[in-house]
């Protein structure tokens, strides 16, 4: 087996290069790498509870960091699915990416909580409101009926303009340090456009908005 653990702001995945892994405990997930064509990854990306997540935006850099540091580019482009994110070292251990598309569904209100739906190629929720309540409301939305595929969950408080702090909730996994397709989501159904930083537990992610699209700054590097 082949295989090495990367991590960014905590938020922990093993690269695996074949099915020979075992999902440790202190893992937020599995990149299981199906095929590379010289800057091209094809990833699948395993949840702590077996399930397959659509996207990720964290681990979507860690499969481009990985890459790169085997080929000497810069540039790597991660396939998940349909959806393909090009990422490019822009400093040491810190990377860009094109996340694509992210869409901003009006607000509804789950049991008497209003959200705002988004998706950034996998499903989010997000609540205004005071993030130190994620541990108790975030497995009830994770797992309400309303969201029959469950979903990613962020409590996010926002500090001033282009600033935005938060706590996720990830489907199948619970809790993480961070998460960039929910810094992503927290940034686009707070602010819709322009540069947002997120603060998480683990770090800061830096989120640039036009369009409907997104690019994505944050860490990388192996533990």
């Amino acid at each position: 087996m082949t295989s090495s653990r990367w991590h960014a702001h905590g938020n922990v995945y093993l690269v695996a290069e074949d099915d020979d892994y075992t999902m440790d405990p202190d893992l937020d997930g599995v990149l299981r790498v199906l095929d590379v064509d010289g800057d091209d990854v094809h990833v699948a990306i395993v949840n702590p509870d077996g399930s397959l997540a659509e996207m990720s935006g964290n681990g979507t850099r860690i499969a481009a960091a990985w890459l790169i540091a085997r080929t000497g580019s810069t540039l790597a482009r991660v396939h998940v699915g349909p959806r393909v994110v090009e990422v490019r070292r822009v400093a040491q251990a810190l990377y860009e990416s094109d996340v694509g598309d992210v869409e901003v569904a009006p607000k509804e209100v789950v049991d008497g909580y209003e959200l705002t739906p988004v998706s950034v190629g996998n499903p989010h929720a997000v609540l205004l409101g005071d993030p130190e309540d994620l541990p108790e409301l975030g497995p009830i939305l994770e797992n309400h009926p309303h969201f029959p595929n469950r979903t990613n969950v962020q409590i996010a408080h926002v500090d001033g303009p282009g600033e935005v702090t938060a706590r996720v909730w990830e489907r199948g996994v619970g809790e993480t340090t961070a998460s960039g397709s929910s810094a992503v989501a927290v940034a686009a159904a707070t602010h819709g456009e322009g540069d947002v930083v997120v603060h998480f537990p683990g770090g800061d992610l830096h989120v640039r908005l036009h369009d409907g699209r997104a690019t994505l700054i944050g860490p990388a590097e192996p533990l």
